[in-house]
């Protein structure tokens, strides 16, 4: 069962649900901290007694708003596709920047100092999740570099959605997870599949190597990264039958 709050914390929760509603209701994500007193009904030395400054007050709405949306997010049960799971939570992700973008905007968009930072605990549970998928034999490449590609192109979608007003579910945010899907998560291996000669996975291994150092003569992104994938598969299929590249 859980304690009743203290007047403290029933305080502290008060200023941070006024200064969260000034934040949702502002066209330039600004308020003023004496706006803040007022909607909570407190004085400017009890405001400062709590979050010390307005950056750590701005600190403290991010980490309340975004630990109920991640709260909801984990709440969810896995779908046991582990490449759903992960378009669900990149379009999870894209729907609260855009739902609320001078919240995301405080996350992902300045440099707050001081306590760890919601964007802090988002990458590490992104982090998490890689770690999952290169257990399960995958990720195509090593548990940070992914995880910071994912972020990087995540963050990035959802701060130009904001900024050209665009909804959540643009089909920018769709094109973008597919790409970043296709190139941080291996399709799962086909029990039985027909095996792959030694010279083919060699092959294979070699021409996907030489890919990011030039263009693929006509092809569009999205073809070379669909032949990246062919040859990722060739090369998976070569080892599974003792062919592994030398």
């Amino acid at each position: 069962m859980t304690r009743e709050a203290s007047p403290a914390q029933r305080t502290r929760a008060l200023i941070i649900d006024a200064a969260a509603d000034l934040l949702a209701a502002s066209a330039s994500g600004e308020f003023s901290t004496r706006e803040v007193c007022d909607a909570a009904g407190v004085t400017a030395p009890t405001l400062y007694h709590h979050f010390g400054d307005k950056d750590g007050l701005l600190r403290e709405v991010a980490a309340d708003r975004f630990s109920r949306y991640l709260t909801r997010k984990q709440a969810l049960e896995t779908t046991g596709d582990p490449v759903e799971d992960f378009r669900r939570g990149w379009d999870m992700h894209v729907e609260f920047g855009v739902a609320n973008p001078a919240l995301y905007n405080i996350m992902y968009g300045r440099r707050i100092e001081g306590r760890t930072t919601p964007a802090d605990h988002a990458h590490a549970v992104l982090v998490t999740m890689m770690r999952d998928l290169e257990r399960a034999g995958r990720l195509r490449m090593p548990t940070g570099t992914a995880a910071d590609m994912v972020a990087s192109a995540a963050v990035g979608v959802t701060l130009h959605l904001i900024r050209t007003r665009a909804a959540a579910d643009d089909h920018l945010s769709a094109l973008v997870r597919d790409a970043v899907t296709a190139a941080v998560i291996s399709p799962p291996t086909v029990p039985g599949a027909a095996s792959v000669t030694p010279q083919l996975a060699r092959a294979a291994a070699q021409l996907e190597a030489e890919m990011p150092h030039g263009s693929v003569g006509t092809l569009r992104a999205s073809e070379a990264t669909l032949l990246r994938e062919w040859l990722t598969q060739l090369s998976v299929l070569g080892r599974m039958a003792g062919g592994a590249p030398s």
